[in-house]
């Protein structure tokens, strides 16, 4: 049973803990034990608390994994800061930051595929990438098809961010919450494009890794023959994998 002394800390840890601390702790154990390891139980014990005192900060183990993801999206640092002219070193640190961020946290990509609604950060980040994207000339459409192509690649961040599944007609899409048009006015651009009946359409997941697959089709026949950094760059790494010291 219980002590009224072992009940009274409890307690007080709760009231010290915030929401914040918790998803912190939940990303901690997560990075050590794997995503497997969570729970709402074993979570508690990792913190000292009854596994009760929790759902005063989280709603569910649903709830703690939608903060987990936001929060480790959240540690992305998007280069948005560069001129218009600029947009490819800026998305290049930004996607090289991000892989960075996914590397420290390995069950990340699997565990953002799974959630259902995106959170702040979640958001913010894909409105930064849009962002560096449309001032960089890129029509909402192209920048639509980056985005894909760069969420593919680290592992579909923009998945879920709007329902774009085909509905019965423009007037049974959703409106945007309110000021989010204000808070993430590239996101809600694109999604105004695709959803309403705007000029984008809906998502087609065939469309959109044919769209991709073409794009790096592209890019290889570019390189072919070309001596641009990429090919300079493989040179020097087959040079030095048989250089005298490298034996």
């Amino acid at each position: 049973m219980k002590s009224a002394g072992a009940g009274k800390a409890d307690r007080d840890r709760r009231a010290q803990l915030t929401r914040e601390q918790v998803v912190t702790a939940a990303i901690a154990l997560a990075d050590r034990d794997g995503i497997e390891s969570i729970s709402m139980r074993r979570l508690a014990q990792e913190l000292g608390i009854e596994a009760m005192s929790l759902y005063t900060h989280v709603r569910n183990k649903e709830d703690l994994l939608d903060g987990m993801v936001d929060a480790v999206i959240g540690m992305i640092s998007v280069d948005a800061g560069a001129g218009a002219t600029a947009w490819g070193t800026s998305l290049r640190r930004t996607a090289l930051g991000a892989r960075g961020v996914m590397l420290l946290h390995p069950w990340a990509p699997r565990t953002i595929e799974t959630r259902a609604a995106p959170g702040p950060a979640s958001i913010g980040y894909v409105n930064e990438v849009l962002g560096i994207l449309r001032r960089g000339g890129f029509p909402v459409g192209q920048a639509h098809h980056a985005l894909h192509i760069l969420g593919s690649m680290l592992f579909g961040f923009t998945q879920n961010l709007f329902d774009d599944s085909p509905g019965p007609g423009p007037e049974a899409a959703p409106s945007l919450p309110d000021g989010f048009a204000a808070a993430f006015p590239y996101a809600a651009e694109m999604a105004l494009a695709v959803a309403h009946g705007g000029v984008l359409g809906p998502c087609d997941d065939d469309d959109e890794f044919k769209f991709a697959l073409d794009f790096i089709l592209d890019g290889l026949r570019r390189l072919r023959g070309s001596r641009g950094l990429l090919a300079d760059d493989a040179e020097r790494r087959a040079g030095a994998a048989g250089s005298p010291e490298s034996a």
